[in-house]
C-alpha cells in the first residue's frame, strides 16, 4: 500500500509536471506565433501604406500639373525617388490608352532599370536602361533595345483600372519582363477632365517571400501567406528578389500550411485559427491569422517535437529516477517542478512587465534547466534588444509619457499651446552636393549635438528632415515656460555647434538657422490607423518653418515669433528685426532676433544698438526714411557686419530713391526660403 500510495504519488506528480511543461511550451509557441503574426502585420502595412504614398505623390504632380505624362525626363526622375525611397516597391508603371508604357523596375538590391514601350520611337521594341544602385545614388550602366509584343492596354488590370473611378489593389501575372506574380495599386489620372492613363505602383510577391525567410519561426518552423482563394502568395526564400523567384526553403511544411488555409476557407474562419494538423509520423501546431489586406492570410507551422521533445525526453528520465526511489522522487518532483518551471517562468513574467513598460534597459536574460524556458527568456532579451535599437528613431521618454498617460495608438489630437523650433545647417544643399556620401559623418554629429542640446531642453524630437531637425516643447508632458525652455535650448545649440568645431569640406565652421514660434496647435497621433506619428500641426507650426527660413534673408540665427518673446519675458534679450507677410494677418507678423539669455530674475543690460536699431526701425515704420537711413548706418558703425541693419538700410535708401505711395506697408515678403 505504500509502496503503491508512493508510487501513485510519483505518476500523478509526473503527470502534473507534463501538463505544466506541455501548457508552459505550447504558450512558448504561442508567443512566438504572436510575434511573428505582428511583425508580418507591420510588413503588409508597411507595403499598403508605401504604395499608396507612392501613388499619391506621383498622383498629385500629375493633377497639379508639375509634371505631365509625357514629360520624359521628370517623369523618369520622379518615378526613380519613389522606387528608392519605399524599400518594398518593385515597379512604378505608367500606361497610356494608345498602348504606350513607362516603368521604374528594380532589379533586385543592387540593380534597376527604366524602361519605356513607344508605339512611335523604336516601334515594337523596348528600350531599357540599366543602372547601379551606389551609396546614395545611381550610376548609368547600359541601354539596350530588345523586340516586345507586350501592350499594356492588352493587360485585365490594366482595363479595369482605366475605367474605374479610382485607384484599387489589382493582381498581375504578367509584366514586360516576363511573368512573376504581383499585386498593383493601380488607378486612372484625369488631367482637366481628360483620361490620360493608369498609374500603378507594383509589389511583386518575391519581396514578401524574402522578408518570411527572415523571421525566426522557432528552430524549425515557416511562416506562408495566402490569398483568399488559398493560393500561395509567398513562402520563404531569403534569396527571392525581383530577378530571383521564390522557390521555398520549407517545401516540406508547406502541404501543412495548405491544408490548415483550406480548413480555415471552407469553415469561413474570420478570426486568428489555430490547430494542431499531422501527417504520418509528425504533428505540427498551426494557425492562420488573416492579414491587413483583402483576404490575405498568414499561416505559420511549428513543428510539434520542436517544443515538446526535450519536454518527452525529460519526463522520461524523470519516471526512471522516481521508480528507482519513489519516496525521495515524489518529494524531488514537487521541489523540481516549483524550482524549474514556477520560479523561472515568474522571473520571465517580470521581464516581460519590464518590456511592457518600455523599461527595456531592465530587461535581463535567466538562464533555465528548461531549454524552452530558457530560449523563452532569451528571446525576451532579444526583442528587447530589437526594441531598444528602435529607440534611435522613437524617443523613449515620449514613449513612457504616452503608456503613463494612456494615450491610445490611435488616430487624435487636442490643440494647446506649445512652442515649436525649426533647426538646420545653413547652405547644406551645397554642401551636400561638393561632399557626397561624406556629408554623413558631419550631418550624424551635428544632429547628435542638436538632439542632445533638445532632450537636456525637456523638448520632444518630432523628426529629422534632411538636415532639418524638428521638435516642440509643453507635451505630452505640460510645460508652463515651454517658450523660454525653447529659445534657451537655441541658445544652447549655437553654442554646442561652435564648441564642438564642425567645419565643411572648405574648412569654414558649420552654421545653424533656428525658427521658433509659438501658438495654439494640435498636437497628438496623426496619421491613419496603419500608421501614426506623434507630431504637432497648425498654422503656429507653419510660421515657425518661415521664421528658419527668414533667417537667410536677414542674416541672422534666430528668428523668433511675437507670442514667443512675449511668453519668454524678460528671461530673454531680443530685438524686433522687421515685420514680415503671413496669410491672414494685414500687419504682418513682428519677427524678433534672440540675442541672449539674462541670467537670474531681473532683466540685464540691454545693448545700445539694439535700441538705435528699434528707432531707426520705428522711423522706418512712419515713413521717416532719412532718419531710418541714418538709424540702421550707425548701428553698422558698432557692428559693420549686422545683416537685419544692412538689409534695413538698403530697403530706407530704396525707399527715399521711389518715394513710396499711400499704399506701401511696412511689411516684408519674404519671396524665398
Amino acid at each position: 500500500m505504500v509502496l503503491a500510495a508512493i508510487l501513485l504519488t510519483a505518476v500523478t506528480s509526473s503527470l502534473v509536471w507534463w501538463r505544466t511543461a506541455d501548457a508552459s511550451s505550447r504558450q512558448l509557441a504561442s508567443t512566438i506565433n504572436d510575434q511573428i503574426v505582428a511583425a508580418v502585420r507591420k510588413e503588409v502595412a508597411s507595403i499598403v501604406d508605401q504604395a499608396h504614398a507612392a501613388h499619391t505623390a506621383i498622383r498629385t504632380l500629375f493633377l497639379q500639373n508639375v509634371l505631365e505624362t509625357r514629360e520624359a525626363d521628370k517623369r523618369e526622375f520622379v518615378f526613380l525617388s519613389q522606387l528608392q525611397s519605399h524599400p518594398t516597391i518593385s515597379w512604378a508603371a505608367f500606361g497610356w490608352p494608345d498602348g504606350s508604357f513607362f516603368a521604374a523596375h528594380k532589379l533586385g538590391d543592387r540593380r534597376l532599370e527604366m524602361m519605356e514601350i513607344s508605339l512611335t520611337d523604336h516601334a515594337g521594341e523596348r528600350r531599357i536602361d540599366e543602372y547601379d544602385v551606389v551609396p546614395g545614388d545611381i550610376e548609368f550602366a547600359s541601354r539596350r533595345f530588345v523586340p516586345t509584343g507586350f501592350r499594356v492596354t492588352d493587360q485585365a488590370w490594366y482595363k479595369a483600372a482605366i475605367a474605374a473611378d479610382g485607384p484599387d489593389w489589382f493582381k498581375m501575372a504578367e509584366h514586360p519582363t516576363g511573368a512573376s506574380a504581383a499585386i498593383a495599386f493601380a488607378g486612372p489620372i484625369d488631367v482637366y477632365q481628360e483620361r490620360q492613363g493608369v498609374l500603378a505602383i507594383i509589389i511583386e510577391y518575391t519581396r514578401l517571400s524574402r522578408f518570411l525567410a527572415q523571421l525566426e519561426v522557432g528552430r524549425t518552423g515557416a511562416a506562408f501567406i495566402f490569398d483568399g482563394s488559398g493560393a500561395l502568395v509567398a513562402s520563404p526564400d531569403a534569396n527571392a528578389d525581383e530577378i530571383n523567384p521564390a522557390r521555398g526553403e520549407q517545401p516540406a511544411l508547406l502541404p501543412v500550411a495548405q491544408r490548415a488555409v483550406a480548413m480555415a476557407i471552407d469553415q469561413k474562419m474570420d478570426e486568428a485559427w489555430r490547430s494542431r494538423l499531422t501527417d504520418v509520423a509528425d504533428a505540427y501546431e498551426t494557425t492562420v491569422t488573416p492579414l491587413p489586406f483583402p483576404g490575405w492570410r498568414l499561416v505559420t507551422v511549428i513543428p510539434e517535437a520542436e517544443f515538446l521533445g526535450p519536454v518527452q525526453a525529460t519526463l522520461h528520465r524523470l519516471i526512471v529516477m522516481l521508480v528507482a526511489g519513489a519516496a525521495l522522487a515524489a518529494l524531488a518532483s514537487a521541489i523540481l517542478v516549483r524550482s524549474m518551471i514556477a520560479v523561472p517562468l515568474a522571473r520571465v513574467v517580470g521581464e516581460l512587465r519590464h518590456v511592457e513598460a518600455f523599461a527595456l534597459e531592465s530587461v535581463r536574460r535567466h538562464p533555465s534547466r528548461l531549454r524552452e524556458i530558457g530560449s523563452l527568456s532569451g528571446a525576451i532579451a532579444e526583442m528587447a534588444s530589437g526594441l531598444s535599437a528602435f529607440r534611435k528613431f522613437i524617443p523613449t521618454d515620449l514613449v513612457r509619457g504616452l503608456l503613463r498617460q494612456g494615450v491610445e495608438a490611435k488616430p487624435g489630437g487636442t490643440l494647446q499651446e506649445l512652442t515649436v523650433m525649426f533647426i538646420d545647417i545653413a547652405g547644406f544643399t551645397g554642401l551636400s552636393e561638393r561632399m557626397g556620401d561624406g556629408i554623413v559623418g558631419l550631418l550624424s554629429r551635428y544632429l547628435d549635438l542638436v538632439s542632445e542640446v533638445v532632450v537636456a531642453h525637456g523638448g520632444t524630437i518630432d523628426k529629422f528632415i534632411g538636415d532639418a531637425v524638428m521638435a516642440f516643447w509643453g507635451a505630452p508632458q505640460p510645460q508652463a515656460d515651454h517658450a523660454l525652455r525653447c529659445c534657451l535650448a537655441a541658445l544652447a545649440c549655437q553654442r554646442a555647434i561652435d564648441e564642438a568645431d564642425l567645419v565643411d569640406d572648405l574648412g569654414q565652421k558649420l552654421r545653424i538657422r533656428i525658427g521658433i514660434n509659438t501658438g495654439r496647435m494640435l498636437v497628438g497621433n496623426i496619421g491613419s490607423e496603419l500608421r501614426l506619428n506623434y507630431t504637432v500641426i497648425g498654422d503656429a507650426v507653419n510660421v515657425a518653418s518661415r521664421l528658419e527660413g527668414a533667417n537667410k534673408a536677414y542674416g541672422t540665427t534666430v528668428l523668433i515669433g511675437e507670442a514667443t518673446a512675449r511668453n519668454a519675458g524678460s528671461s530673454i534679450i531680443v530685438r524686433e528685426v522687421d515685420r514680415i507677410g503671413v496669410y491672414g494677418r494685414e500687419q504682418g507678423l513682428a519677427v524678433y532676433e534672440l540675442i541672449t539669455h539674462v541670467a537670474g530674475a531681473a532683466t540685464g543690460p540691454r545693448p545700445s544698438w539694439i535700441d538705435d536699431y528699434e528707432r531707426a526701425l520705428a522711423c522706418y515704420r512712419h515713413r521717416n526714411f532719412p532718419d531710418a537711413a541714418a538709424g540702421f548706418a550707425r548701428v553698422l558703425l558698432d557692428r559693420p557686419h549686422d545683416g537685419p541693419a544692412a538689409l534695413m538700410l538698403e530697403r530706407s535708401k530704396r525707399m527715399l530713391a521711389d518715394a513710396a505711395d499711400r499704399t506701401w506697408q511696412p511689411v516684408a515678403t519674404l519671396t524665398s526660403k
